[in-house]
């Protein structure tokens, strides 16, 4: 089991930028592999990036590219979200998830494991 505490979301500017943490605790993180999800308001729950578990493969969803970075330190058990450019689109909670051996890592069924969510408001 690994539990997923996600922290640094809030209110910024279109333009602006934002970094997402997630911490892991319980069994080690770097058994896993990391990825991002958001969910806005009446939308579901969508791909937003991932990592694999010694971040050799990184993939991102088309929309976030170029703008988007994810990260993975395994010695602190964290995975981070560099979010650069943003757009009122961003608007949504983003969630830190981890999946054992995902065959996909945009897919949200591949993901056993969800943080509570972190709130991210982007203004136009």
């Amino acid at each position: 089991q690994v539990q997923l505490i996600e922290s640094g979301g809030g209110l910024v500017q279109a333009g602006g930028s934002l970094r997402l943490s997630c911490a892991a605790s319980g069994r080690t993180s770097s058994s896993y592999a990391m990825g991002w999800f958001r969910q806005a308001p009446g939308k579901e729950r969508e791909f937003v990036a991932a990592v694999s578990r010694r971040g050799g493969s990184i993939y991102y969803a088309d929309s976030v590219k170029g703008r988007f970075t994810i990260s993975r330190d395994n010695a602190k058990n964290t995975v981070t979200l560099q979010m650069n450019s943003l757009k009122p689109e961003d608007t949504a909670v983003y969630y830190c998830a981890a999946a054992w051996y995902p065959s996909a890592y945009d897919q949200r069924q591949n993901y056993a494991h969800w943080g509570q969510g972190t709130q991210v408001t982007v203004s136009s």
